[in-house]
Parts: C-alpha cells; structure tokens; sequence
C-alpha cells in the first residue's frame, strides 16, 4: 500500500475536506474537531494552528501529543483497506480517521465513534 502522497499533503488540504463532508449530512465542524481531539490529543488551538498551509498531514500525526489508546477499537474498511489491518502506523492513523469521519457523515452518535461505551 502506498498512501506516500496522502503523507505529503497538507493537513490544511484535507481538514476542509473532512469539515464539508460533515456538514453536507447535518454534522458539524465541532464534532469534526472533536473526533480530531480524541484521536490525537490536539487541542483546539492546535487544530487550528495545523489547519494553516505548510504542515504535512505525516507530521500532524507524528506530532500528536498523545494517540488515543482506544483507537485499536476502531474497526472496518475505508477505500477498500481494513484499517485494523493496516502494518504502517502512520498510515494506519491516517485511515482511523478518515474512518471516524465516515462514521461521522453516516450518522454514528458521538459516543459510538469515540468508543465510550465499549
């Protein structure tokens, strides 16, 4: 699997992306940055600091100050990969969240996607 150019790509390229397909199902950019703050540990103030050009989506990850322990508990396919088979684990990182969002725009509730009840 090669997701190199996604690695290359700003995080500021794909945050948007992740807010308007949010929002297109009747989610919101809070909940958006909610599922962020869970999965990495970013505050909010981080989000939007990364949310200007020049930081790579790689470096976001690996400069999360703290990765969800719970995040193994994500489970499922995005683009045709099961995430919880993923051997990179940047790239499997990536796909968590990209996963999350998914859940996110299919009308999950926030405790589902945050695994807080499991």
């Amino acid at each position: 699997m090669n997701l190199k150019p996604y690695y290359e790509m700003t995080f500021d390229s794909v945050y948007p992306m992740y807010i308007k397909k949010a929002v297109r199902k009747n989610r919101t950019k809070q909940e958006v940055d909610q599922i962020i703050t869970w999965l990495t540990g970013y505050q909010q103030s981080d989000i939007d600091a990364y949310a200007k050009p020049i930081h790579l989506f790689k470096t976001f990850f690996k400069q999360a100050p703290s990765l969800n322990p719970n995040r193994h508990l994500i489970k499922g396919v995005i683009c045709g990969l099961r995430v919880e088979e993923i051997e990179d684990e940047l790239a499997q990182n990536i796909r968590y969240l990209d996963k999350l969002i998914d859940e996110l725009a299919k009308g999950k509730s926030m405790n589902k996607i945050l695994r807080t009840n499991i």
